[in-house]
């Protein structure tokens, strides 16, 4: 019977008979013949076995950040040869390719590094290529850099030197050796002669 073809139907025409169709029944699952079973003693259950988790594998050519955490504090100088994220406290100098330090950080000590990014507070000095120093920052001490960005809030109490990368070193004059005596030449044309 379907939901068409009900048989309370009322209508003008003859009613069908219902035709039901023979039921077939599935036919019956072998049964495997019986064996003699061994009995063996039972085993202790084994237990799993201890999965260590694989460190998520970084994307070529994204660096992760070293991150220290608000909550610690470090005593001591702090180096790595990638980057540093710093939310704690360190006492000491840092060093790392590009250091980022957090709005609630505190440094005290030299910050060296391509780009330094102070969002914090450094009781110290800078000395990078590129220095970004956002609102919340709070500088104490000389930077020493080749670019600098400075935006509206941040506080600096120190001087701003942007000979980062320059050598210091001055030409040296050399006496001038030969028939020319000291009085004639002066320091300038000895330097050019050499």
């Amino acid at each position: 019977m379907s939901l068409f073809n009900r048989n309370d139907k009322s209508g003008n025409g003859p009613q069908q008979p219902e035709t039901t169709q023979p039921q077939t029944r599935p036919a019956p699952i072998p049964q495997p013949k019986a064996e003699a079973a061994i009995l063996k003693p039972a085993e202790p259950p084994r237990p799993a076995p201890i999965v260590q988790p694989s460190p998520p594998q970084a994307k070529t050519g994204v660096r992760m950040p070293s991150v220290i955490s608000k909550t610690l504090k470090i005593k001591g100088q702090l180096e790595s040869s990638e980057d540093i994220q710093i939310d704690g406290d360190i006492e000491g100098d840092v060093r790392g390719v590009s250091v980022k330090i957090g709005q609630n950080a505190k440094v005290k000590g030299t910050v060296y590094g391509d780009e330094v990014e102070l969002a914090g507070t450094i009781e110290g000095k800078i000395e990078a290529k590129k220095v970004t120093l956002n609102g919340t920052a709070r500088m104490t001490g000389d930077i020493q850099h080749q670019d600098i960005k400075i935006e509206s809030g941040a506080y600096i109490s120190g001087s701003l030197k942007p000979d980062y990368g320059k050598s210091d070193s001055k030409p040296t004059l050399k006496p001038v050796v030969g028939g020319a005596s000291a009085a004639n030449v002066s320091p300038l044309s000895a330097a050019a002669r050499e």
